[in-house]
C-alpha cells in the first residue's frame, strides 16, 4: 500500500532548532520523529513512500536513503529549484506537492494516506482506511478530540451526525467552537481526490482542498479515532513531547540507552561520578557526555551525546542538545539549549554567541570561552537563571 509523508515545511514555528533540522528530523530522544512514523505506517502495510522535501532537504534524504533498512521503499519529491549553485527551496503546499507527485508517474493508483511528517502518533490506521472505505468517502480526516479548553490551538472539525464534514473552524475561542473534533494531519484519499487539485501551483489541504470539498458537497468525511497523537509544530510542543516520553505517557517509544538507576537513563562512556552527582529522573544523558561533580540534573530532563555539564552546574526540567557545554554554576530551569541558542518552554529564545555569552553554553568542540563580572549579570537578567 502507499502513502506520503509531508515533509516540505520549514518550520517556522520550531525555530531556532529548524535551522539547521528539518521538523521531520527532530529527535525524539535521538531518534528522528519521521523515523516513528514509517514505523507505523510499515506496521499496517504502507510500504511505498513517497516524501516530498524541500527545506534542508538533504538532511532528509541522507538519513533515510531509499528507506531499505526500515523496512520500506522510500522516493522523495523535491520542490525548489537551484540558484547560484544552491538548492532553495520552495514548497509547493501540501496538497501541490501532492499533486506534482501524481503528475509525474501517477503514483496513487488507490486508497492512500498522507501524514504530515511532525506528529508521534500510535493510530490503527487499517481501522481508519476500513471506515474510510466503508464510506465510500474520497477523502477523510481523522480526528482526535480534545478538551473544551483546548479547541482554540487547533483546526475544530465540524461532521453530521454521519460524519461527513459540513465545516472548519481554525482555532475557535472555546466560546465559538461547534465541536471539540481537531484536524490531526492525518489523512485518507482515494486517486480522485487529485480531481480537485489545480497542477502546478501553490495549493494546500487544510486551507484550500478542504474547503473546495465542502462546498462542492463532495463525499468527505471526519472519523473520531482514540489514539496518542503528540504534535510538534512549535517549540512548546516539542518540549511537552520530550517530557511526555521520560514520564512513559507516550507508549510507542522507549526510552533509550540503560537503565543505570531508577528512572535515570544514559548511553555509552558517560563520565560520572554518581556519588558525586545530585541526579533526580525522568532523566536521559546521552553517550560520551561529562558530567562534573557537584551538578544536579532535575527530571524530566534530557542531555544529549558529547555534552559537558560543568561543577555546580542545575538543570531543571530542560532539554540540553548534543555537544552543549555548560558553564560552571550555571542555573538553567525550564530552558532548551540548542547549540547558539537558549530557548524557554514558550519558545523565546536567545542567541548567547551574539551576545557575547558563549561563556556559559558552548560548543563542546571550541574553546572555551571566559566571562566577566558584568556579563555574568547580563546573563542573570537575559535568562532569568542564577549564575554564581
Amino acid at each position: 500500500m502507499k502513502a506520503m509523508i509531508l515533509a516540505a515545511g520549514k518550520g517556522t514555528r520550531v525555530r531556532p532548532i529548524t535551522y539547521t533540522v528539518p521538523k521531520p528530523m527532530i529527535p525524539i530522544l535521538q531518534k528522528p520523529v519521521m523515523e516513528f512514523l514509517l514505523e507505523l505506517l510499515r506496521q499496517h502495510g504502507f510500504d511505498e513512500i513517497m516524501v516530498n522535501v524541500s527545506h534542508l532537504a538533504y538532511e532528509i534524504e541522507s538519513y533515510f536513503r531509499d528507506g531499505q533498512r526500515f523496512g520500506v521503499e522510500i522516493a522523495y519529491s523535491f520542490e525548489g529549484r537551484i540558484v547560484d549553485g544552491e538548492l532553495v527551496g520552495q514548497a509547493l503546499g501540501s496538497a501541490g506537492g501532492m499533486r506534482r507527485v501524481q503528475d509525474f508517474a501517477g503514483f496513487f493508483d488507490d486508497t492512500f494516506v498522507v501524514l504530515c511528517g511532525d506528529a508521534l502518533i500510535d493510530l490503527d490506521l487499517t481501522e481508519a482506511v476500513r471506515w474510510h472505505r466503508e464510506k465510500g468517502a474520497i477523502a477523510t480526516i481523522v480526528m482526535k478530540t480534545v478538551p473544551k479548553e483546548e479547541v482554540s490551538s487547533y483546526g475544530v472539525v465540524v461532521t453530521d451526525e454521519s460524519g461527513r464534514i459540513q465545516a472548519f473552524q481554525e482555532k475557535p475561542s472555546v466560546e465559538e467552537a461547534l465541536s471539540t473534533s481537531i484536524n490531526t494531519g492525518i489523512y485518507i484519499f482515494e486517486p480522485e481526490i487529485f480531481d480537485h487539485i489545480p497542477s502546478g501551483e501553490e495549493f494546500d489541504i487544510g486551507s484550500d482542498l478542504f474547503p473546495k470539498l465542502v462546498a462542492e458537497g463532495a463525499p468527505f468525511y471526519g472519523i473520531p479515532m482514540d489514539f496518542e497523537w503528540v504534535d510538534i509544530g512549535k517549540v512548546p510542543d516539542y518540549w511537552h513531547a520530550i517530557r511526555s516520553v521520560l514520564t512513559g505517557q507516550v507508549k510507542n517509544v522507549s526510552i533509550p540507552g540503560h537503565e543505570v538507576a531508577p528512572g535515570i537513563y544514559t548511553g555509552i562512556n558517560v563520565a560520572v561520578n554518581w556519588d558525586k552527582v545530585d541526579i533526580q529522573g525522568p532523566v536521559y544523558i546521552g553517550g560520551m557526555t561529562k558530567i562534573e561533580d557537584g551538578a544536579r540534573i532535575i527530571g524530566p530532563s534530557m542531555i544529549g551525546p558529547s555534552c559537558h555539564i560543568c561543577s555546580g552546574a542545575t538543570v531543571d526540567n530542560s532539554v540540553i542538545f548534543e555537544y552543549s557545554r555548560l558553564g560552571p554554576g550555571v542555573r538553567l530551569v525550564d530552558k532548551l539549549v540548542f547549540g547558539r541558542y537558549c530557548v524557554d518552554k514558550t519558545g523565546a529564545s536567545i542567541d548567547v554567541q551574539a551576545a557575547a555569552l558563549d561563556w556559559l553554553i558552548a560548543d563542546t568542540r571550541g574553546d572555551i570561552p571566559t566571562e566577566t563580572p558584568v556579563e555574568r549579570q547580563a546573563i542573570a537578567e537575559l535568562l532569568g537563571t542564577d549564575v554564581r
